[in-house]
């Protein structure tokens, strides 16, 4: 049994390097390199354990240090959809889970069903856990852009208004963040960053 499951938990192993390769639009501070997906989970996971304390209310930092490592692993199978997407938005869509089904369940059964529950928690948003691991999913491409005078707002046209209407979820995990964020978007759109509406 042991032999098995470690047999399965390699596999998985193996399956989530994919994760390297999938680039994302949002590039790396002050850079034209694109951060890939892997970067990006390592970066969120880091941002939870340094901000914690900043969090609207307490959370349990290893559970949303394992959603913000494991939130974009589907992406292996669905591909990255970018976050100001006009044909495709981030909803948790049919194909994510199976995505979720399939990569997850590569390992031990308990295993499997605890990170699909964490994923899934994750999408819902609504405990006090998943609001601050997607606090920090929105938060850092902000910082990444407003290093790049304005990446990808910039680059796809993306006005202020839509930019901030998508990003006050922030505030749902974290106050203090928001008002940070906040204070980047509205320098971004001083130094034209960012279109006006």
């Amino acid at each position: 049994m042991h032999n098995e499951n470690l047999s399965k938990q390699l596999e998985f192993i193996k399956e989530i390097d994919k994760l390297k390769y999938i680039q994302r639009k949002t590039k790396i501070f002050n850079s034209n390199r694109h951060e890939n997906d892997a970067e990006h989970s390592w970066h969120l996971a880091m941002m939870v354990m340094v901000m914690a304390e900043h969090a609207n209310a307490p959370i349990d930092m290893l559970k949303v240090i394992k959603m913000v490592l494991i939130h974009d692993i589907v992406e292996i199978d669905s591909g990255d959809v970018f976050f100001y997407d006009t044909t495709k938005n981030h909803s948790n869509t049919d194909e994510e889970l199976l995505a979720a089904n399939r990569i997850f369940g590569l390992l031990p059964e308990e295993q499997a069903q605890q990170l699909i529950e964490i994923w899934k928690e994750f999408k819902a948003g609504e405990t006090d856990d998943a609001k601050f691991a997607k606090s920090m999913d929105r938060l850092a491409p902000m910082m990444q852009n407003h290093s790049n005078n304005g990446g990808t707002w910039k680059e796809f046209n993306v006005p202020y208004q839509k930019v901030h209407n998508l990003k006050n979820y922030i505030q749902k995990g974290s106050i203090t963040m928001w008002r940070y964020a906040e204070s980047i978007l509205n320098e971004s759109l001083e130094k034209g960053y960012i279109l006006k509406d």
